[in-house]
């Protein structure tokens, strides 16, 4: 994978080094321990991931899926920025919206017993619960909900619009805070979407 980003000679020696070092994560099992790791800064790389998914490096779309998914496993949190870290190095990129994309969910079991299982555009599954909440904002604007849902350790994944369309299909009115909500149960949790009486 270091050879042909080499070849390619898109990517500085830093974002060389973080993909060997995603490569060797990946032969393991499981993603790698990013949060246990805090080293250095070492600047920012010209990365950025735009609101639809897409990996971009010095403003080219990164087209190798396997070499996306490898650089996500390494991909680090810390307030409302964004860095690709291995045990010792760190650099910032950009994230446009959220780092992911839910393209799709499977439900089993109906009511509160209901589960919600979403997969993002590089592979990840995330169950819809507890430790996977779902949250909806609402564009101050254009009014347009932006649903999400967390996928691990402070990223999240933007909820597609077709998927989104199929989640409000399946909503139920419930209780929440005192008022009627039409939301979303899963793993005994309901997420609200909009007030019942949004809707009249």
């Amino acid at each position: 994978m270091a050879k042909f980003i080499r070849e390619q000679n898109t990517v500085t020696p830093s974002a060389t080094a973080l993909a060997e070092a995603a490569a060797q994560a990946a032969s393991g099992k499981g993603l790698p321990p990013v949060h246990l790791w805090n080293p250095p800064f070492c600047g920012d790389l010209d990365m950025r991931i735009a609101r639809d998914g897409t990996w971009f490096y010095q403003g080219t779309p990164i087209g190798r899926p396997a070499l996306v998914r490898l650089f996500s496993t390494i991909l680090k949190r810390e307030g409302d920025k964004y860095f690709l870290v291995t045990p010792v190095e760190k650099v910032g990129i950009t994230v446009e919206d959220a780092p992911f994309i839910a393209v799709d969910f499977c439900m089993q079991g109906a009511g509160q017993g209901q589960t919600l299982t979403f997969i993002t555009n590089l592979g990840d599954e995330a169950m819809a619960g507890p430790d996977h909440p779902l949250r909806v904002t609402i564009d101050p604007i254009t009014a347009e909900p932006a649903p999400y849902i967390l996928i691990r350790a402070g990223l999240e994944a933007l909820i597609d619009r077709k998927s989104f369309y199929r989640l409000v299909d399946i909503a139920q009115v419930a209780p929440y805070r005192g008022e009627s909500w039409l939301g979303l149960w899963s793993q005994g949790v309901f997420f609200p979407l909009s007030r019942e009486d949004a809707l009249e």
